[in-house]
């Protein structure tokens, strides 16, 4: 199990921080609140992270988590930096930490820095990979996948490896693991060291995309009454993930261009451009060359989108990794949540190797984690998982028409089967009409109205109490 060692001396910082990693690791956690406590934890343990809360004015803070640093080389430090230290600049940045998190942060500024910084410790293990040949093969910077297609696809990844400046499009339907591949790049590339920063350019409202990207000046707008860093300066250094690039309206896809083609932007209200050394990482479910036929996409800027083309396969296409995937969700899950770890009877997974995975690896993982709260049993057996999961044509590749009388009524067929792809989905996402909008690849707000118009939230309370009773049992 890793150990994460957490310095500071405020116990309200240092609770929230313990509280955080705890919900994104499963690495056990130890506190220390001064530099004695400190000393005798890193003679104890071998720790993989370290993060220490700078103090906003002690320089002998700084030089103490210097000298830790220089004692435990091999842990991964992360120094956490007051908002308004008056401490020099060049003193912090030369003090020996891997990564800086600056206060006050987020949970997911917290989950994103832990990944990262967990992803460096192990690039640092060559000894320990090494004595895990098949482990390293088929997990490759938490992309899972021993199939032929995904071991080309880690290749390619390899190659880029050297190459930090090269835009790349990422092609695949959702849930295929678009944002590891994005992290994967930027973990491999020159730009390491610095952030990554990825937005979903449709979860964003089209109106508050501007300013979350390039920023705003003091003054720019009603409330704007500070200046504020876009993700694009954020990146500055490192790579920007845009996520759901198809789905950007075409006034930003302009400026979009200009970041690509000039290397600089204008923050919303300001005449000033600044400058950006950042790469560029897009990521799309949809097919952007029928986008661009349609207008609903820039030619343009589909070409320097597109400059380095890695195309993710759907899970049906590489069915020979559901077992693997299976066995490492569950080692996950189980020991998150510190319970005894099952298996898979063969049928089980026969019958899950046949079925279509319309959410691809997110709807197996989601699976999987629903199985290690409700499953009590050593092994899973057929009757343990949904009902729609036991049949092999379940998913969008092919319908049943049946045969009533030797006829069709097609739009009465078309809507039911509407309804089920509907339910299917909310049941998988547990519920959740975002998650769910996305696996059926429309807007939420077309979810809600289909939701409403079709009645189908008695239907899913009841399929729901219906799964949740056959998890039970």
């Amino acid at each position: 199990m890793s150990h994460i060692l957490l310095f500071d001396s405020n116990s309200s910082t240092r609770n929230e921080l313990a509280n955080h990693l705890a919900c994104e690791t499963s690495a056990q956690i130890f506190e220390v609140d001064n530099n004695d406590s400190a000393l005798k934890m890193f003679a104890q343990h071998d720790f993989s992270l370290f993060f220490f809360h700078l103090s906003p004015t002690e320089l002998d803070n700084l030089t103490f988590f210097s000298q830790l640093n220089t004692k435990k080389p091999q842990t991964i430090s992360i120094l956490i930096v007051p908002e308004h230290t008056t401490l020099p600049t060049n003193k912090i940045l030369q003090s020996g930490a891997h990564f800086f998190l600056n206060a006050p942060y987020t949970k997911q500024d917290v989950a994103q820095i832990a990944q990262r910084a967990f992803q460096l410790y192990q690039l640092q293990q060559p000894k320990k990979l090494q004595n895990k040949p098949e482990q390293q093969e088929n997990c490759f910077h938490n992309i899972i996948g021993k199939s032929a297609i995904m071991q080309q696809l880690f290749k390619m990844i390899r190659r880029l490896g050297d190459d930090g400046d090269s835009t790349v499009l990422i092609q695949g339907e959702s849930g295929t693991g678009k944002e590891l591949v994005a992290k994967a790049l930027h973990t491999l590339s020159p730009r390491q060291q610095h952030n990554f920063v990825p937005i979903n350019c449709a979860a964003i409202p089209e109106e508050l995309l501007e300013s979350e990207l390039f920023g705003y000046e003091k003054g720019a707008f009603t409330g704007a009454i500070n200046n504020k860093k876009g993700r694009i300066q954020h990146a500055q250094g490192g790579t920007l993930f845009l996520d759901e690039i198809g789905d950007m309206h075409p006034t930003l896809q302009a400026k979009l261009l200009r970041v690509l083609q000039e290397k600089e932007f204008d923050p919303v209200g300001s005449v000033k451009s600044i400058k950006i050394d950042v790469r560029i990482v897009a990521a799309t479910h949809r097919n952007l060359e029928e986008a661009v036929k349609k207008g609903t996409f820039r030619e343009d800027l589909y070409y320097r989108l597109n400059v380095i083309p890695l195309q993710i396969p759907p899970l049906r296409q590489r069915r020979e990794d559901i077992a693997i995937l299976l066995e490492i969700f569950t080692q996950r899950f189980c020991s998150k949540k510190k319970r005894s770890i099952f298996t898979f009877a063969p049928q089980t997974i026969k019958y899950l190797e046949k079925y279509q995975w319309p959410g691809n690896v997110r709807e197996l993982e989601n699976l999987v984690q629903r199985l290690s709260i409700l499953h009590i049993n050593d092994v899973v057996e057929p009757k343990d998982i949904p009902e729609n999961y036991l049949h092999a044509d379940s998913g969008p590749d092919t319908l049943n028409l049946g045969n009533e009388g030797g006829t069709t009524d097609f739009n009465s067929r078309v809507s039911e089967f509407e309804d089920r792809l509907i339910l299917q989905a909310l049941i998988q996402s547990g519920g959740n009409k975002k998650e769910a909008a996305e696996l059926l690849n429309l807007k939420r707000t077309t979810l809600l109205e289909k939701i409403k118009k079709k009645q189908l939230d008695k239907a899913l309370s009841q399929l729901t109490f219906f799964y949740a009773f056959q998890f039970s049992t």
